[in-house]
Parts: structure tokens; C-alpha cells; sequence
């Protein structure tokens, strides 16, 4: 036998299940991940490109997409202006950001085999070539994803979890 509060219990629950009468397709549109209901698929499901940024969606990571995941992640993002020292052991050259107070140096790779190269002959605790002494001014922390190493000098350890975190989430699929 259902009690009034059974009931009252069960019709509230129904009622919080409902949809809201202010929801539209347009928020439908927004809520599902970039997927209109209405047509199937965006243009950017379609093209493999984030139709917000117009950053590739390969597989491989581009600077737009570090800098999209970053501020996804909750970092303020702003590029150094200039063009970045060459750092010992890495063939490329690295883009520099400041996070807060912080740091970041990303070296994006054509390939995988080319960093792959690089991050052999390196010590990856002082982010130098083996037997070479850190030149960070700092403690570096080391990330590596797919075709991009990224070195953050930072001295909060949370910051440098996130960023981790962040990067080695991958880079975005197609």
C-alpha cells in the first residue's frame, strides 16, 4: 500500500524529471557538445574542426588547440611576444606562454619519431641534454602528449598537476 507521502514523494520526483517549458532548441543545440538535434550534425562534427576556433582536429596537437585546452582547463593564457631562445636538446623551436605567474615552453613536433629523437637524448627531470646542468631558472616539470613536450616552471604543485593533467588528456581527435 502507497502512503501520501509515498506519493507525494513519487509525483515530485516525476515533476523534477520533466523537461523546463523555457528549454529551446537553440539551448538543446548548446547543451549537446556542438551537435544540433535538429540537423544531425554542425559543421564542425562534419569537417573535423572546432567551427569556434577553426583549430584542426587531427589528431596531433597544433598551438590553437594547447591554448584552447588550457583555458579549458582554467589557465589564463598569454603568448609572450617575440620570438623564443632555442633551448639545448630540442630541433625545434618553442612557443612561451605565461600562465599567471608561471611559465610554459611548448615544442610542437611534426611527428611523433622526431620528438621521440629528441626526448631520448634528454634528462627529463632537468629537461636537458644528459649530463648538461638544468637552465630552466627553476624546477621544470616535464609533459609529453603525442607530437608536443611542454616544460612548465611554476612552483605550485597543483598548477603543475592541472596543466599535466591537461595535456596528457590528448590532443583532439577528428
Amino acid at each position: 500500500m502507497i502512503t501520501r507521502y509515498q506519493t507525494i514523494f513519487i509525483c515530485a520526483l516525476v515533476a523534477g524529471c520533466g523537461r523546463s517549458p523555457e528549454r529551446t532548441a537553440s539551448s538543446d543545440s548548446s547543451q549537446s557538445g556542438g551537435i544540433s538535434l535538429s540537423s544531425g550534425t554542425t559543421a564542425a562534427a562534419s569537417t573535423g574542426t572546432d567551427a569556434s576556433s577553426a583549430c584542426p582536429r587531427t589528431g596531433k596537437w597544433a598551438l590553437c588547440s594547447v591554448e584552447k585546452r588550457l583555458r579549458q582547463s582554467g589557465f589564463v593564457v598569454r603568448p609572450v611576444p617575440g620570438a623564443a631562445p632555442r633551448r639545448a636538446g630540442f630541433s625545434v623551436a618553442p612557443v612561451v606562454y605565461t600562465l599567471g605567474r608561471a611559465r610554459l615552453e611548448v615544442f610542437i613536433y611534426g611527428d611523433e619519431t622526431s620528438l621521440a629523437r629528441d626526448v631520448a637524448k634528454l634528462d627529463t627531470v632537468t629537461v636537458a641534454p644528459r649530463g648538461s646542468a638544468n637552465r630552466w631558472g627553476g624546477i621544470p616539470t616535464f609533459v609529453r602528449a603525442g607530437n608536443l613536450v611542454a616544460v612548465f616552471l611554476t612552483d605550485n604543485p597543483t598548477h603543475a598537476d592541472r596543466l599535466s593533467l591537461a595535456l596528457t588528456a590528448g590532443a583532439p581527435q577528428p
